[in-house]
């Protein structure tokens, strides 16, 4: 993604959730206002009770328009009571329109070919949303409190003494023009910190997975060396970071301090001109009470927290809609060929040094065939489907799926072409409709009702409470999670399924039930085995053993494999039946 795209995309955001919360944003000016009611008064009735009371031998008269003063602070405190209000209405929708962002991005990154797990998707959606969302709520309530003050004060101020004005103003927007001047430089920084807030989360990520192998290989020294230059890093932009809190405080003086030393530097002149103690007192009054804590307020967060705003946000939209994502452009379905699948010099090893998982292989599994994958455990038989599925790409080789390259697909249209239903069955909170019919969203329900006769699962739908029941998937045993998910991939409209031991929580009646069902389903099937029954029901199948593999018919492996003899072992082969066109569950 361009550097450029994000800050538009957040600009964007930002814009688009205020757009939302149109009447929430007047009712929080409304308050404000109200709120910015001592702001206006406080400097004209402290010099009505300085000249009026205090001054003239009248303390009651001047205890009188300080208690005036008193009740306006009481209403501008209530009034702030009803802005919280207001910005919480205007703050908390975009912190859950974050939460679906920062999620979307990590599975986004997590889903691109070769990529591995967004390990940092973890620091977006905990640390920085809520940074976000803390952020957004202060730059908010500080800009707002600065603006309705100061224009309060210097309304206020107007009124009293027109002439004080020109001493306030003009430091004012210099102090407030060198502030913002360094903000760019500051964001710059910032970002830096939180990039490498995120490498120190990946890295330890990386390492937790690891640790009983750096035991093992001594490693330790090494590891925390990787995680020392992450923390240096952030260090490093924290200092870089600091130097800049400076300007800020050149700033505040400047438009704060300054209008201060330059009324009491022109005091004599102005009485001479007709000002009096009190009109002296109430213009120091609206730049110390006023003027100067707004202005202290709104550097302290837009320094601080507007910081972690901008750039927290920018990340989280940069990281929603990665590049890698977007390299390959969506292909239409009609481009295809067909959903057959052809394997050409497949290598693939975990890690550099390692052995192997599979190496240099040739496979082609043609539209309509169904394909069982056995081997001993642990040989690769989920790396390969991973690979067929696009989760893993090869060190060496290349994938097509209708003729194309998986790469050039695109992640939209290769979810359209395949699923993949691992042993890990996922269900999610909703209800049992939602759960079964995400993939095919619109799908008839005499459609939802076919497939869930032909896999087996209506007693479990009885069970539940029908299609609107809500799902607890702490409830529901192994298989009928894979039941859910299995049906979930029978109605999607994808050709090719995966099925890497979907059905192995299933007893073996079940399992024949749904392999049966989905070698009916149109399109093609790779079915990774867990029983030797699941291999004898298909048309082909591909025995690994290490990094090679024999593809064949059973009579053809029995010939040709000791290691599918030894896998048959003692079942009667006769006694199993093989694959039936006429829907009966296999025995």
């Amino acid at each position: 993604m361009k550097p450029r795209r994000p800050r538009r995309a957040m600009w964007r955001l930002l814009a688009s959730s205020l757009r939302g919360r149109r009447r929430d944003l007047a009712a929080l000016a409304v308050w404000a206002v109200v709120e910015a009611l001592p702001a206006y008064l406080s400097g004209r009735l402290v010099a009505l009770a300085t000249d009026h009371g205090f001054l003239a031998r009248r303390p009651g008269t001047g205890f009188a328009w300080l208690g005036l003063l008193g009740i306006a602070v009481v209403v501008g405190g209530w009034a702030n009571r009803h802005v919280y209000r207001r910005l919480a209405a205007i703050v908390e929708p975009l912190r859950d329109e974050l939460v679906a962002l920062a999620v979307t991005g990590t599975l986004r990154r997590s889903a691109v070919l070769g990529a591995t797990g967004d390990a940092a998707g973890v620091a977006r959606l905990t640390r920085h949303v809520e940074i976000v969302r803390e952020a957004y709520a202060g730059v908010l309530m500080s800009t707002q409190a600065f603006v309705v003050t100061t224009l309060g004060a210097l309304l206020g101020l107007l009124s009293l003494a027109p002439a004080v004005l020109v001493l306030v103003l003009p430091p004012l927007v210099v102090g407030l023009g060198v502030f913002v001047g360094a903000l760019a430089g500051m964001a710059r920084r910032q970002r830096a910190s939180i990039l490498a807030d995120e490498g120190i989360a990946t890295e330890a990520s990386i390492l937790s997975s690891g640790f009983r192998d750096i035991a093992a290989a001594g490693g330790e020294f090494a590891a925390a060396a990787a995680v020392e230059r992450k923390i240096d890093a952030q260090a490093a932009a924290t200092r870089e970071l600091a130097r800049f809190t400076a300007v800020r405080t050149l700033g505040l003086a400047v438009g704060g301090l300054l209008p201060v030393v330059l009324i009491l530097m022109a005091g004599p002149r102005l009485v001479r001109h007709g000002a009096t103690t009190g009109v002296i007192l109430g213009a120091l009054t609206y730049v110390l009470q006023g003027v100067y804590p707004a202005l202290q307020t709104l550097m302290r967060e837009l320094g601080r927290t507007g910081l972690w705003l901008l750039v927290a946000l920018e990340r989280i939209v940069e990281a929603a809609a990665p590049e890698d994502a977007d390299e390959a452009s969506d292909v239409p379905a009609s481009q295809l060929n067909d959903s057959g699948i052809r394997l050409r010099g497949v290598t693939f090893r975990y890690g550099l040094w390692a052995e192997p998982v599979i190496g240099g292989l040739d496979l082609d599994v043609p539209e309509g065939e169904h394909l069982a994958v056995i081997g001993p455990s642990g040989v690769g038989k989920s790396t390969l489907a991973g690979i067929i599925a696009g989760l893993l790409e090869p060190e060496e080789g290349e994938v097509t799926l209708g003729g194309l390259p998986l790469r050039e697909l695109g992640l939209q249209a290769l979810s359209r072409q395949r699923v993949l239903i691992p042993q890990e069955a996922y269900v999610f909170a909703g209800t049992l409709g939602e759960n079964l019919t995400y993939l095919s969203v619109g799908v008839a329900q005499e459609r939802i009702d076919e497939a869930v006769d032909l896999l087996g699962a209506r007693s479990l739908v009885e069970r539940l409470g029908g299609y609107g029941a809500e799902v607890d998937a702490s409830t529901l045993s192994a298989g009928e999670r894979q039941l859910i998910t299995l049906v979930r991939a029978y109605l999607s409209p994808a050709p090719l399924a995966i099925l890497d031991e979907a059905a192995c929580h299933l007893d073996p009646m079940a399992e024949a039930q749904v392999e049966e069902a989905f070698a009916r389903r149109q399109g093609s099937l790779i079915v990774i085995a867990h029983r030797i029954s699941s291999a004898l029901r298909a048309q082909r199948l591909l025995v690994m053993d290490g990094p090679h593999v024999l593809v064949g018919t059973h009579e053809e492996l029995l010939a040709r494999s000791s290691l599918y003899r030894d896998l048959v072992g003692h079942w009667d082969v006769h006694a199993i039946e093989q694959p039936s066109r006429s829907g009966a569950p296999t025995t």
